[in-house]
């Protein structure tokens, strides 16, 4: 049987979700309590594969096995075993094709941006400490809208096959005084391609760089025609999305 879990994590201790040689992951912590209360070896697969750093508010993934379990049972001796930063919200049953990465129609990230040095603030949002226009970080969100490739912000070296992506939404939201959130949702995500159209969209709003300036950076191309990427510590995966007909009914 395949099944999902619904869980978050801080990612402030972890090398990113993937396993990797000598650093700790999101993947190999859960795949060692998972393996031990089931007592068979597991790997679960990730909805995506976040970077050092990054945080996930809500990330699924799925893991196959013939044990028989108690879904609830397990979810507490997950949360049990597994480090603080780690939250298993719930495990459940899916059909057996269901995919967590390659089956997601939708996902969606935050980035938050504090404008007021702010000490409970420090791991999980990027100080920018100086004047900063969120009408105009908001117009040059809005010019994403129209593009589909964003070859000009994926990480250099990226082995994919196309630079497509569908976007949904790109926008700030001044959620408190000094707190600025950016909501952006897509089919899919190029590696570090939030981190960049920040960045990108920052230095339009502390005056760097002007709105024209959007458009010929996307129509480049170009990795380096493009502004800096922000920090990981302020990024978090919020949502991802699936075709109701992968779920299964118990």
């Amino acid at each position: 049987m395949r099944y999902f879990i619904e869980l978050s994590y801080n990612g402030a201790s972890f090398h990113g979700w993937q396993i990797q040689p000598n650093a700790s992951s999101v993947q190999e912590t859960i795949e060692k309590g998972l393996s031990l209360l089931l007592r068979e070896s597991i790997t679960i697969v990730g909805a995506g594969r976040t970077d050092t750093g990054v945080h996930a508010k809500f990330m699924i993934a799925h893991f196959d096995t013939d044990v028989v379990f108690n879904a609830k049972d397990l979810v507490y001796k997950l949360n049990s075993f597994l480090k603080d930063p780690i939250a298993i919200y719930e495990i459940y049953k899916v059909a057996n094709e269901a995919h967590a990465r390659f089956d997601a129609t939708r996902r969606a990230y935050e980035y938050r941006v504090v404008t007021r040095k702010n000490p409970f603030e420090t791991q999980s949002a990027y100080l920018v400490n100086q004047p900063i226009d969120l009408d105009k970080m908001n117009q040059a969100a809005a010019l994403l809208l129209n593009y589909k490739n964003f070859k000009c912000f994926s990480k250099s070296k990226t082995d994919v096959k196309t630079y497509n992506c569908d976007l949904f939404r790109a926008e700030w939201i001044k959620e408190e005084d000094h707190l600025l959130v950016f909501h952006i949702a897509a089919n899919r995500f190029l590696r570090n391609m939030v981190r960049a159209v920040v960045g990108t969209l920052i230095e339009v709003g502390t005056g760097k760089l002007e709105l024209s300036d959007i458009d010929r950076i996307l129509q480049s191309e170009s990795r380096s025609k493009a502004g800096y990427s922000v920090p990981a510590k302020g990024l978090y995966l919020t949502e991802v999305v699936y075709p109701k007909n992968i779920m299964l009914d118990e």
